[in-house]
Parts: C-alpha cells; structure tokens; sequence
C-alpha cells in the first residue's frame, strides 16, 4: 500500500525540488547539474577495504545530492529515480568506457538493501536506481539491463554509526547470488551499482559474492567494476597510484 501511494502521489500533490526545495519542479536545473553536470570521477574511500572493485562517482555527496538522494529513499520521492538514474549512468560509462567494452550488454547489479530497511522504506532504492540507469543507457545508444541477482542470506546490523572496519565485519559473508542466476551474467560486462559508496565495506562483500558465484556457476566477467551516484567529498581527493 505504501508503494502505491508513494507512485501516485507525486501527481496530485505540489512537487518541489528534492535538493534546494524550490517549488513546482521535481528537480531544478542548478540541482540536477550538481548531480549530474560533470563527469564521473574515480573514488577511494580511507581505508580502502580489501576486494574493493574500481569505483567511478558521479558527484560527491553534499549538498543538493546528499537531499536528493534521502529525499529518494528515506522519503519516498520516487520521480528522483529517472535523474539519479542519468547520474549513475554516467559514472557506469565512465566505469566501463567505450575503448575496454567486451561484447555483449552492461549488466548492472544493484547492491540490495537489508530487507527491513525495504519494507520500511517501502522501496529498494539501489535497485530502482540501476533500473532507470539501465533505462538511461538504452536511451543513449548502450545496450544495457538491470539483474537484481544479489540476495542477503542474513540479517545484518544497522550501518549508521559503524566504523568502516565495523562495516566490514558485519557484511562480511552476508550477500549471495540468487541460486541459478548465474548464467545471466555470462555474456556481459558487470557492473556494480549503488546510489551511495561511504567506506565501501557493501560493494567489496558484493564483489565477494559475485566473485565467488563466478568461481563455482559460471565463466564470466574478466574484470568486474563499480559506479555510484555518491560518494564523499574526501573521496575524490586522494590520487594514489
């Protein structure tokens, strides 16, 4: 019922910017430039957690995207989904650019959101994002799809207020690949998406899993990359080699 309400409701009450609040627009373009304007840039959060895929960001999480991207999960302003969905799919191309493409589609796979934080939300924020990003490069010339194949096979603790290394000890084992999905992500390239990295501890267990689904179900991605909508300003500030 929740979800319902939250598609329909964006049409028939006033709308206002979910970054600056500015009325009658979904999105404004000073906003939607912050989110969107500039390219997608490598991020490194610190520490770098072990496993930890190449990750591209589209914009750093301050600001108009920090309220666009809680305005879109935690308040259920579900018309955010097509715009951050252009941002990730931008830092998916720059993830995966033109020149090391293999043959065959951009497979997106969402990181999934505990399952409380789900019902609670009513809505998987990250996998609706990876749909309308999926959406957005089909658009734009690139053969791309949505596969939603992670699953978490146990409950894991609330993030908020956990160190990084505290993170990582309580996603540690904690994502699967759904049973048999494996031989959908032969024959593309994968990409990991989430609308927000912090220390990165949920795409390096993700990258576990995918890794090790790799190992025992099937022959596929010879490198597997990451791209976000977010990340913190920190992490776009250290260039190491």
């Amino acid at each position: 019922m929740r979800g319902w309400w939250q598609e329909i409701s964006g049409l028939v009450l006033p709308v206002a910017c979910g970054g600056c609040g500015v009325p009658r627009t979904p999105l404004c373009e000073r906003c939607a430039y912050e989110l969107y304007g500039s390219a997608a840039r490598r991020a490194r959060p610190v520490p770098e957690p072990a496993g930890l895929p190449v990750v591209h960001a589209a914009a750093p999480y301050a600001d108009a995207v920090r309220a666009v991207l809680l305005a879109h999960k935690e308040r259920g302003a579900l018309g955010l989904a097509r715009p951050l969905g252009v941002a990730l799919a931008g830092a998916v191309r720059a993830a995966v650019p033109p020149a090391t493409r293999e043959t065959g589609p951009l497979l997106l796979v969402p990181v999934p959101s505990a399952r409380r934080a789900v019902r609670a939300r009513g809505h998987d924020a990250a996998r609706r994002i990876a749909r309308a990003a999926a959406g957005e490069l089909r658009r734009t010339g690139t053969e791309a799809r949505a596969l939603p194949v992670l699953r978490q096979w146990r409950e894991v603790a609330d993030q908020s207020g956990l160190t990084a290394r505290e993170r990582a000890r309580n996603l540690a084992g904690a994502l699967r690949v759904a049973g048999g999905a494996g031989r959908l992500l032969e024959g593309g390239r994968v990409v990991l998406v989430d609308d927000l990295m912090t220390t990165g501890a949920s795409l390096a267990e993700a990258a576990r899993a995918l890794t090790e689904a790799q190992r025992v179900e099937f022959s596929g991605f010879a490198q597997l990359n990451a791209a976000v909508v977010a990340a913190p300003p920190f992490s776009f500030e250290i260039n190491r080699n």
